[in-house]
C-alpha cells in the first residue's frame, strides 16, 4: 500500500487547509462496476477529515492518543527504573522526569520500530533512553547559566524547585542512567544481538553529544545577540533539535531490523520532522500562551537568540513547518500501514500548541 505524489499533495493540502482532497476518478472505475458517484464515495471513505490524526489509504492514527499510549509504557519503565526517591540527588532526577511531556522522542523510536515491523522486545527500554537524555537536556537548559528559566511544563524549573547544584547533578545522573540503560544486556531477537545493540548506543551518544544536541546548544549560546545568517540558525536547530530526532528514529529502525534501504527513508524523515519541530517550537515561543507551553513565552526575543520568526516571520516560518512535514511524509511513500504512526506523529507535531 503505497501513496502516489499526487496523494501526498492533496493529503498535504488537507493538513495545511483542512479541505477534503477529492480525487479524480481513477480510469477503468466505471469498468470495474463502479458508477463515478460510487467511486468517489468510495474515495471518500479513505479519506476522511481526523482530528490531530494522519489518514492513510483506510486507516487512522490518531497522533495524541498513539503518544500517550507509548508514554504509558515508557513512563511504567522509567518508574521502574529511576531510583527511588531516597536522597535529594533521586527526588530531584524523579522531579524533572515526572513533571510532564509526550514523551515525543521515545514516540518516534517506537513508531520508527514498527514501521520496519521489528519484534525485538528491547524496544521499550531503549526508547526510555531518549527521554532520559531529553529530560536532563531540559535541566541544564534551565539554569541560570544557559536559558535562566523559571518554569518548565508548568512547574518551577529543578533549580528553583531544589538548588542549581543539585539540577547540575540531576541533569548528570540522568544522562549517564540513560547509557547504563543502553547497554544493559537484553534478549537477541530476530537477528537483533550485540552488534546492533553497539550501534544503537553511538546512535544515542552521537545524537546527544558535541556533534549532535550539545554542539547545537553551544552554537546556539554564542550566537545569542549576534547577528548570524540563516545558515548556522539551520545548523543550531538541526543540531540542537534535529540530532536526537534523528537518533531516537534510527534506533527505533534499528533495534527493528531496518534494511539499509528502510533507514535511508526513515532517516530523511526524522531530518525533517526535527527541523520543522524547532521551527515550530520558535514560532510558538513567539505566540504562545504561558497555560499552553508551560514556560515563558517570548523568552527567546528577550534573551537574543535567533529564530526562524526573526528571521523570516511566523507565516513564512509556519510555512517552512508544513513543508518539511510534507517531505517527511513523503519520505514515507515506500511504507504501508506499518509506518501510520509516523505519519500521525507528523501531523501532530503540526498542530501542537506546545
Amino acid at each position: 500500500m503505497r501513496g502516489s505524489p499526487k496523494e501526498f499533495k492533496a493529503f498535504s493540502k488537507f493538513l495545511n487547509t483542512g479541505q477534503f482532497p477529492r480525487w479524480p476518478q481513477k480510469a477503468g472505475a466505471v469498468q470495474k462496476g463502479l458508477s463515478s458517484k460510487a467511486a468517489a464515495t468510495k474515495r471518500e471513505r479513505r479519506w476522511r477529515p481526523f482530528s490531530r490524526a494522519t489518514v492513510y489509504r483506510g486507516n487512522i492514527v490518531d497522533g495524541a492518543a498513539y503518544l500517550a499510549a507509548q508514554r504509558e509504557k515508557i513512563d511504567q519503565f522509567l518508574e521502574e527504573t529511576l531510583p527511588s526517591p531516597d536522597s535529594t540527588l533521586h527526588e530531584s532526577m524523579r522531579y524533572s522526569m515526572f513533571a510532564g511531556g509526550k514523551r515525543l522522542r521515545p514516540g518516534l523510536a517506537i513508531a520508527a520500530y514498527e514501521a520496519v515491523e521489528g519484534t525485538s522486545p528491547d524496544i521499550i527500554r531503549i526508547a526510555s533512553t531518549l527521554e532520559l537524555i531529553h529530560t536532563y537536556s531540559l535541566i541544564h537548559d534551565d539554569l541560570p547559566a544557559m536559558d535562566d528559566d523559571d518554569f518548565r511544563r508548568g512547574k518551577p524549573t529543578n533549580h528553583k524547585a531544589f538548588n542549581e547544584a543539585i539540577a547540575i547533578l540531576a541533569g548528570d545522573g540522568l544522562l549517564t542512567l540513560a547509557f547504563e540503560v543502553a547497554s544493559l544486556p537484553g534478549p537477541s531477537t530476530n537477528g537483533i544481538g550485540d552488534g546492533v545493540r553497539l550501534q544503537v548506543v553511538r546512535e544515542l551518544a552521537e545524537g546527544s553529544g558535541s556533534v549532535g544536541m550539545v554542539g547545537g546548544q553551544a552554537v546556539d549560546i554564542e550566537s545569542e545577540g549576534v547577528d548570524i545568517d540563516a545558515d548556522r540558525l539551520e545548523y543550531i536547530h538541526k543540531h540542537k533539535t534535529g540530532k536526537l530526532f534523528r537518533a531516537a528514529v534510527r534506533m527505533g529502525a534499528l533495534i527493528g531490523g531496518a534494511t539499509s534501504e528502510q533507514l535511508a527513508s526513515l532517516t530523511t524523515y526524522s531530518e525533517d520532522i526535527g527541523l520543522a519541530f524547532q521551527i515550530n517550537d520558535d514560532i510558538l515561543n513567539v505566540v504562545g500562551a504561558l497555560e499552553d507551553l508551560g514556560k515563558s513565552a517570548n523568552s527567546d526575543a528577550a534573551r537574543g537568540k535567533s529564530t526562524y520568526p526573526a528571521f523570516f516571520g511566523v507565516d513564512e516560518s509556519r510555512e517552512k513547518v508544513k513543508t518539511l512535514t510534507d517531505q517527511a511524509i513523503a519520505a514515507l511513500e515506500s511504507f504501508g500501514s506499518s509506518a501510520e504512526p509516523l505519519r500521525a506523529l507528523a501531523a501532530f507535531q503540526l498542530s501542537r500548541t506546545s
